[in-house]
């Protein structure tokens, strides 16, 4: 319920994606109550996606 309203997608749409993520091994879920608690499944994920978002922060060479 979380993602799907951060996300502003459906619950469905997240699930789905969610299911795929996990099925590649990016994620790993575990139940907590009745929640389901999802995070990164590898280190080397987690450095990817900084590296990324660090890189996107910055202005592209030329552009202003």
């Amino acid at each position: 319920g979380h993602i799907s309203h951060t996300l502003d997608l459906s619950q469905s749409n997240v699930s789905h994606q969610l299911k795929l993520l996990k099925s590649v091994n990016l994620v790993k879920s575990k139940r907590q109550g009745q929640s389901m608690i999802y995070s990164l499944d590898d280190q080397h994920v987690s450095t990817l996606l900084k590296q990324s978002i660090h890189h996107a922060s910055h202005p592209i060479e030329g552009e202003k």
